[in-house]
Parts: C-alpha cells; sequence; structure tokens
C-alpha cells in the first residue's frame, strides 16, 4: 500500500509540474485542458486524468493557477466534470518569483523510495 502512495505521489508531482509548464506557457489569458496535460504525460493518457485533476486541485488551493467551468473559475473543492486549467494572473504566477514546488509533495522525501 505504501509503494502504491508514493507512485501516486510520484505521478502526481509530474501532473503538477507539466500543468505548471504548459498554463505558464499559455499565460494568465489562456486556459489548457487537462486532457492535453494528461497526454503530455503518457501514450495511454487516460491513465493519467485523475493524477492531472488531484494537482490540479492541490495547485488551485495553493493559488497557483485557476480551475474554470465555462469559463469562470471555481472553488477546488467544487470541481467537477469538464474543466479547463489556467495559470492565475497576478504576481504569484509570476515565473521569476522562484523554484516551482508541488504543495502536495514533502520536498523532503523522494517519491520514488521504497518505504517499508
Amino acid at each position: 500500500m505504501a509503494r502504491f502512495r508514493a507512485m501516486s505521489r510520484c505521478m502526481d508531482s509530474r501532473a503538477a509540474t507539466e500543468i505548471l509548464r504548459q498554463t505558464t506557457e499559455a499565460g494568465p489569458s489562456r486556459s489548457v485542458s487537462p486532457t492535453d496535460i494528461a497526454r503530455a504525460l503518457a501514450t495511454e493518457w487516460h491513465a493519467q486524468l485523475s493524477a492531472v485533476r488531484r494537482a490540479a486541485i492541490r495547485l488551485a488551493e495553493a493559488g497557483r493557477i485557476d480551475i474554470l467551468r465555462k469559463g469562470k473559475p471555481v472553488p477546488p473543492a467544487t470541481v467537477k466534470g469538464v474543466i479547463r486549467l489556467r495559470l492565475r494572473p497576478g504576481p504569484e504566477s509570476d515565473p521569476s518569483a522562484g523554484p516551482v514546488m508541488d504543495p502536495g509533495v514533502d520536498p523532503g522525501v523522494d517519491p520514488g523510495a521504497e518505504t517499508t
């Protein structure tokens, strides 16, 4: 079970990195599809959609991105259905502000390490 959680955290971390890469590239005036992010992560992208959604919710809770429904931001806790992702406008979305940290992963823990 611990191995599964570590793999899940690793997938979520990769998804968070890809979300931030694509939303930064698109800028705060454009949104990206979670499907496009999942396709960038794996050929069998359907299995990645859950990790993308989990990572998007954590990034939205941390103030890094907006989750959009029908073009309007929605609270991360209420996300369901078809969504798009957008870099949150403002100083916290400035890439020169510092390193990107996945808020769902403890930086002191190697997500690929096995736990006993």
